[in-house]
């Protein structure tokens, strides 16, 4: 699973991958060098006696330098990164066994570099104190192989000191790579230590303005529902016109579906979850039991997972389809359907059957793509779906009407 740059933890993890990364880049940079050494030290077992064969002494050079070449070969491949630790530490401590064995058996030739590349091996690739006792020991070794061999005393210092000298600058390399990296998850951490206090403030903010429009907007629409109750019951007491009744009875339908759409704002704004196409079915069952229209769900296709606005927006689509049948075309046998289509997601709700067209000039039509008030009125949500790449068509059909929604997915 990949994580992104700007998610918690990302950058760190993006810092420890740069940091594997630049080694890989260090040790392909030094691998041709590595070959060059193989090759100097097998040049020089060949041409220095005793030369390899298969018995006695040869059979030990040839033994030693099969060795070496196979253990240095290995420590420089790419793959020797992923190795156990302990793969690591037991194939450069045979390649300085091997090195060692080179010094003692050919102590007038170069195999010296033999031992030299196996102590800055081991300063690079183990943990800094057993890399320090690896090269000390394989270091004392070769000195006492030398002046077995009949090496002079200026000879083992100057070959003490070849491995001294490769020995730190092994550890000047490591410590400013070290360093860098160290540097680099520090940066990434304070960068993700910014983000998590940006999300935080974004969050009291939301919590803010979730309070606020708790208090005000969900306050005022409130008292709105109230008085229009009371508007709704005084009309029916009174001699009132048909029209002017069923326009108070709208008008709080709108402000009470106002009230629930505020609160659902409010809720988003304090990170509760928003409904979406999974809802679907609870949203149909919903209305068969409250407004007792006889609508069914179909899904056809591989359901996959949307973005949460398009997520959003379906649900809204199927909400307002739903709340105008409901409300201009009660009983209408309707059918919600949706269809996951090759980089597509698309949502039809058609109502069959009854199509009563405008109930008044003051008022909309039954499946107008604009509310009186509602805040998720077709036309509404047709610019939204746009901003995200879909569309929104509505009109009749057959007999009835239709809304076809339609999303990239």
């Amino acid at each position: 699973m990949t994580t992104r740059a700007g998610s918690p933890g990302g950058r760190t993890a993006q810092a420890h991958a740069a940091a594997l990364e630049r080694l890989r880049h260090q040790r392909d940079l030094l691998r041709p060098l590595g070959w060059a050494v193989i090759a100097v030290v097998a040049a020089t077992a060949l041409t220095t006696t005793p030369t390899p064969g298969l018995r006695g002494a040869p059979g030990g050079v040839t033994l030693a330098l099969a060795g070496y070449a196979a253990t240095t070969a290995v420590a420089i491949s790419d793959r020797f990164l992923d190795r156990p630790p302990t793969v690591q530490v037991a194939v450069i401590a045979v390649m300085g066994v091997a090195g060692v064995g080179l010094v003692a058996l050919q102590p007038r030739g170069a195999t010296g570099l033999a031992v030299g590349a196996a102590v800055w091996m081991a300063m690079t690739r183990l943990p800094l104190a057993l890399g320090v006792v690896v090269g000390v020991a394989i270091t004392v070794g070769q000195d006492i192989a030398a002046l077995r061999g009949g090496a002079t005393a200026a000879a083992v210092l100057a070959a003490t000191l070849l491995n001294a000298l490769l020995g730190l600058v092994a550890y000047v390399v490591r410590a400013a790579r070290a360093a860098q990296d160290h540097t680099e998850l520090l940066l990434a951490q304070l960068a993700e230590a910014r983000d998590e206090q940006s999300r935080a403030a974004a969050l009291a903010e939301r919590g803010r303005i979730a309070a606020e429009l708790h208090d005000v907007l969900a306050h005022c629409l409130s008292g709105a529902a109230i008085q229009l109750q009371g508007a709704r019951l005084l009309a029916a007491r009174e001699p009132t016109s048909a029209r002017v009744q069923e326009a108070i009875r709208r008008a709080s339908d709108l402000v009470n579906d106002g009230l629930a759409n505020a609160r659902a704002a409010v809720g988003a704004l304090r990170g509760e979850r928003l409904p979406g196409i999974a809802d679907l079915e609870d949203l149909v069952a919903g209305f068969r039991r409250d407004f007792l229209v006889p609508a069914s769900l179909t899904v056809q296709g591989q359901p996959r997972p949307l973005t949460a606005e398009t997520d959003l927006l379906l649900y809204r689509t199927a909400q307002e389809a739903l709340t105008n049948i409901a409300r201009y075309a009660p009983g209408a046998p309707t059918l919600v359907s949706l269809h996951y289509r090759s980089g597509r997601t698309c949502l039809t709700v058609q109502n069959r059957g009854a199509n009563p067209g405008p109930t008044g000039e003051s008022l909309p039509g039954p499946h107008s793509l604009t509310t009186v008030g509602g805040g998720h009125g077709l036309a509404g949500l047709s610019e939204r779906l746009e901003r995200v790449g879909g569309t929104l068509h509505a009109g009749p059909h057959l007999d009835g009407w239709q809304v076809d929604a339609d999303v990239p997915a």
